[in-house]
């Protein structure tokens, strides 16, 4: 099949070598030094699921209309990546793999003939430098459709991805996308500090504010009327517990999180892009919070002072040490 990957970063670039590993033509949209590196020597993937070198067909918007494509840009980036590639997109499957939510919607947007399904990759990655990653802890992809699509078409993605990443098919990708906004919570802090998601969770007083944005997270989304669903290995029935568990007990959920990821430190994907010079997509995960909370009369407190320090680093370069974060978030 002619598979385009829309952003060839750290969790494109693994599904694209993954991909092209199956035999597939992959077809990848990068830019800047990524872009070349892609366009001289090809992707490296190496890590949890094993040494890639992939040859794709890399641009900086699609030249070729592919059979199906996913969307795994950030999400700031979605809109405009979609609107570039928009004429060779419409009528195509498209599987939305991103962090936050809102992602399904925007593509929706963008095209509106096309069928449009979820996706959650719960495998780690980062970004080493330009045409190369690496896979940090091994874990499926969650897919599933979105309202109005063939649910078949989540069945075809996963046997596109073939047997060496395990792919899990949602009957509630929404719901399932409400849990998963909550294990991108381990994300600000390690921004805010530049600490590994390990270290931070490893450290008391960091770990009980992660606790805390995701219990007022928990609270807002139960008061909007949603629901959290099941991840590989997370039962979306003790996830919404947290939102009434004392934080010495809710901290038990960073623990776990934390340790899936193994022993390899994890940056998160919002430390990734401060160091790459990026903007991050924090007004997606926990500024998401905080719009969510705006229509109901409801504040998040901590979601707000975790985004507001999150664009205080990616301005200045300076993070902050567990001690002064603490004395500038009250939980």
């Amino acid at each position: 099949m002619r598979i385009a990957v829309l952003g060839a970063g750290a969790v494109g670039g693994t599904l694209a070598a993954l991909l092209s590993r199956e035999g597939h033509e992959v077809l990848v949209t990068a830019r800047g030094e990524h872009l070349a590196a892609l366009q001289q020597h090809g992707l490296h993937v190496d890590g949890g699921f094993g040494e890639i070198e992939a040859r794709v067909v890399a641009h900086a918007t699609l030249a070729a209309r592919p059979e199906f494509a996913i969307l795994t840009t950030k999400a700031q980036d979605a809109a405009a990546t979609l609107a570039d590639n928009a004429q060779l997109l419409e009528g195509v499957p498209v599987l939305v793999v991103q962090n936050g939510i809102g992602g399904l919607e925007a593509a929706r947007s963008a095209l509106p003939h096309s069928p449009v399904l979820g996706g959650l990759a719960l495998f780690a990655a980062s970004y080493l430098s330009p045409g190369r990653v690496t896979v940090t802890a091994a874990a499926p992809i969650l897919v599933g459709a979105s309202e109005g699509a063939d649910p078949s078409l989540a069945r075809m993605i996963a046997k596109a991805l073939g047997t060496r990443i395990r792919v899990e098919v949602s009957d509630d990708i929404v719901a399932a996308q409400w849990t998963k906004l909550l294990v991108n919570h381990v994300n600000a802090l390690p921004a805010i500090t530049g600490l590994s998601v390990q270290d931070v969770v490893a450290h008391p007083s960091t770990r009980r504010i992660m606790a805390a944005s995701m219990r007022e997270t928990v609270r807002i989304v139960h008061a909007r009327g949603g629901k959290f669903g099941d991840l590989p290995g997370i039962r979306g029935w003790l996830v919404a517990l947290i939102g009434s568990l004392p934080l010495a007990l809710g901290a038990v959920f960073p623990r776990t999180l934390a340790r899936r990821m193994g022993s390899v430190p994890n940056p998160g994907s919002t430390l990734q892009s401060i160091r790459r010079g990026r903007p991050t997509e924090i007004d997606f995960l926990n500024g998401a919070v905080v719009a969510l909370a705006e229509p109901i009369g409801r504040t998040a407190p901590i979601n707000a002072a975790l985004t507001a320090l999150v664009h205080d680093v990616e301005a200045s370069g300076e993070f902050l040490t567990p001690e002064q974060l603490s004395a500038r978030v009250a939980v």
